[in-house]
C-alpha cells in the first residue's frame, strides 16, 4: 500500500534537501518540548528528540492514515558542548569565535515512524567539520548577513557559512541537517528508498 511522505520539519534546508530529489512529501512541523534530559549525552540527544518529533505528527495523523513520517535533530557539538542556534548576533560571535580553528562535530538523529507497520526507526550520521583561523573582522562581517541567528551552531555550510570551513569528513548533507544517504539506508528496512515516493 502507498504511504504518504511527511517531513515533520519547519526547516527550509531539509525541505529543500527533499525538493532536490522532486520527490512527493508533505511538510507537517512537530512541536515538541526539545530540552535536554538530565544527564542526557549529545550523541542520545538529537535521536530522541527526532523521535519524538516523529511520533508526535504520527499522533496527530492518527493510525488510518497511511504515511511515513521522517524527523531530523541536527546538533553541532565541540568539547561535549552543544551548540544551538544563537540568541543574538554576541552569542553567535561567542560560537564563532570558539569553533574558529578548530575541528566539531555535527550530529543529526533521524526519527521515523511508519503508521502501515506500526514501526519506529531511528539513526544518526556524524560528520566532522574542520573550520579555517578566522579574524574577527571576518566573524563579524559574516554576523552581519544575518545568516547565522537561526542556525544551530551560528553557521550554515550551503551558504556563506562555506567561506569559514577548511575541510569536512563525512556526509555534507548531514552538515545541512538532513543526510539523506543514511536516511535512505533506514528506509531500506521497510523495503523502501527515497525515490519510491517519486
Amino acid at each position: 500500500m502507498e504511504r504518504r511522505l511527511i517531513l515533520a520539519s519547519a526547516s527550509p534546508r531539509r525541505r529543500e534537501l527533499l525538493q532536490k530529489l522532486d520527490i512527493r512529501f508533505e511538510i507537517r512541523p512537530a512541536f515538541v518540548d526539545e530540552s535536554m534530559l538530565p544527564g542526557e549525552d549529545a550523541s542520545t540527544y538529537p535521536l530522541r528528540t527526532a523521535v519524538k518529533k516523529a511520533m508526535a505528527v504520527a499522533e496527530q495523523i492518527g493510525k488510518e492514515e497511511k504515511a511515513l513520517i521522517v524527523a531530523a535533530d541536527t546538533v553541532v557539538v565541540i568539547d561535549d558542548d552543544i551548540l544551538g542556534k544563537p540568541a543574538d548576533a554576541a552569542e553567535a560571535k561567542a560560537m564563532l569565535c570558539r569553533l574558529a580553528g578548530r575541528e566539531h562535530i555535527v550530529i543529526t538523529g533521524l526519527g521515523l515512524v511508519d503508521t502501515l507497520s506500526g514501526r519506529t526507526l531511528s539513526a544518526a550520521e556524524q560528520t566532522i567539520v574542520y573550520f579555517n583561523a578566522l579574524s574577527e573582522e571576518q566573524i563579524d562581517a559574516y554576523i552581519a548577513t544575518g545568516e547565522p541567528l537561526d542556525k544551530a551552531g551560528a553557521y550554515g555550510i550551503q551558504g556563506k557559512g562555506s567561506l569559514l570551513v577548511r575541510k569536512i569528513d563525512g556526509d555534507f548533507y548531514n552538515v545541512m541537517g538532513l543526510p539523506l544517504s543514511r536516511l535512505d539506508r533506514v528506509l531500506a528496512k521497510l523495503d523502501l528508498n527515497l525515490l519510491s515516493f517519486s
